[in-house]
């Protein structure tokens, strides 16, 4: 099995089955130096990118035109490629297990048009023994083959971050693994193609599906440590993010902040965790606490915002409120499993008016998955709160100022002044500087400069 000289040589093709967040990048990057094939199951999808549009704006559409990747949802063109990668997204369910129906149908479609002597890499976040243990013997039935005999597999955790353009794909040390010496070496030097930054061969695939799940679990505890301080620090009218930035001058002191913690990576691994682990008999303590709290800061981000408009006198049922991002992190479209979402519900549910701004989600995904519509900023007026949740790069060019001016529009301040004869309507709104509330969930901006201009701030 020599199939890195083939792939080298143009002889054999790599096939990249999910062209999402993970799969895109992935084969518009190995179409540099390969053949590629890229398989998705979404019709919708698919032309879209032959249209030369590039839904996940990882890559951007000029690489999705250029590229010479042959996009397609035909499963047939999968025959043509001796290496597999999939690259697909696992879920969890309602009940916050994992859901695996995406790598199983992924592993039936691969498994249908596997030959002899391919090699299958599995790069979605699994729990330690789903490689193995679940991919393997859909493999083998659907193919006929034999693993270790026909086909290896091996397995190499995804590490891409969405709408990070820093730390992007060739520069992100790889962690590769093999079920065997051979399939590790090939697997490596496949990888190595495009990596700039190098791989790690992992000991075998469970110690790499293992690192991938604790590296999001790590985060997300150390992030639900942050929220934890940000709740105790709030009953202490004391500001979060000025106690952060004096523990920070230490030289060991972690940087982390307070914030939502959603999307399909951080928000749902640790669930794959501590199912494992439940199955094995040990109840997790930590992680799944982590988990609590990071999942109940969007109802608490909604209860400060009301009971804000209640200090500015407002009136909760019918409040208007605009909030400005659903992403589930910042320069980037992806809205699946938004924490942003608990928010909304939450302040729908005492019956205020919710209208949600973001240049960047994806308005289709966004209806399907929440029937939320977006608005435009010209559109709003008259709003009782803002709330800035996603620090989008669009968003920070916004100014205090700006944002003033969505409160009171003209002729509502004069509508107010006529009924108040100590407010100057063409003065300066002082009405306006008492009852504007701003929801700073991320920090965009500076607390002193906010109150001075009257703003009822909060921030985690």
């Amino acid at each position: 099995m020599n199939i890195y000289d083939g792939i080298k040589e143009r002889k054999e093709k790599i096939s990249v089955v999910g062209l999402g967040y993970v799969g895109m990048p992935l084969a518009i990057t190995f179409a540099k130096v390969a053949d590629v094939i890229g398989f998705d199951i979404s019709i919708e999808k698919v032309q879209s990118y032959l249209n030369g549009i590039d839904v996940t704006k990882e890559v951007g559409n000029k690489a999705i035109k250029e590229t010479t990747a042959v996009i397609t949802n035909e499963e047939k063109h999968l025959r043509e490629c001796k290496f597999h990668i999939v690259a697909v997204p696992t879920p969890i369910n309602n009940d916050k297990t994992p859901n695996l129906k995406p790598v199983i149908g992924a592993s039936k479609t691969v498994g249908r048009n596997l030959t002899k002597g391919s090699i299958v890499v599995f790069e979605s976040t699994v729990y330690p023994g789903v490689t193995e243990d679940i991919c393997v013997p859909i493999l083998e039935k659907e193919s006929g083959l034999k693993c270790g005999i026909d086909f290896k597999v091996g397995y190499s955790p995804e590490r891409i971050n969405p709408g990070d353009k820093v730390h992007r794909l060739e520069t992100i040390i790889k962690v590769v693994s093999g079920m065997d010496e051979e399939s590790l070496n090939e697997i490596a030097k496949v990888y190595e193609m495009i990596i700039e930054a190098g791989v790690y061969k992992a000991e075998s695939i469970k110690v790499a599906e293992a690192a991938k799940v604790i590296e999001n679990s790590q985060r997300d505890i150390n992030i639900a440590f942050m929220n934890e301080l940000s709740i105790i620090f709030n009953k202490m009218n004391i500001d979060t993010n000025a106690v952060l930035k004096a523990a920070g001058t230490k030289w060991n002191f972690l940087n982390f902040s307070p914030g939502l913690v959603g999307g399909h990576c951080i928000g749902v691994d640790p669930y794959y965790l501590t199912y494992k682990a439940a199955e094995m008999g040990y109840h997790s303590q930590i992680v799944l606490s982590g988990r609590k709290i990071n999942d109940d800061m969007g109802k608490y981000v909604a209860e400060n915002t009301v009971k804000n408009l209640i200090k500015a006198d407002k009136q909760i049922k019918g409040a208007k409120v605009t909030v400005f991002g659903i992403t589930f992190k910042e320069n980037c479209p992806d809205v699946r499993n938004t924490k942003v979402i608990d928010i909304i519900r939450e302040l729908e549910e005492f019956g205020i008016d919710v209208n949600v701004i973001d240049p960047l989600a994806d308005k289709e995904d966004l209806w399907n998955e929440y029937r939320i519509n977006l608005s435009s900023i010209d559109e709003i007026k008259n709003i009782d709160a803002a709330i800035f949740a996603v620090p989008h790069e669009e968003f920070k060019v916004i100014n205090l100022k700006d944002v003033k001016k969505l409160f009171f529009s003209r002729e509502y301040a004069t509508s107010i002044a006529s009924k108040k004869d100590t407010i100057q309507a063409n003065s300066n709104l002082n009405y306006e500087n008492k009852n504007a509330v701003l929801i700073d969930i991320k920090g965009m901006f500076e607390r002193k400069e906010a109150e001075d201009m009257g703003y009822l701030y909060w921030r985690l």
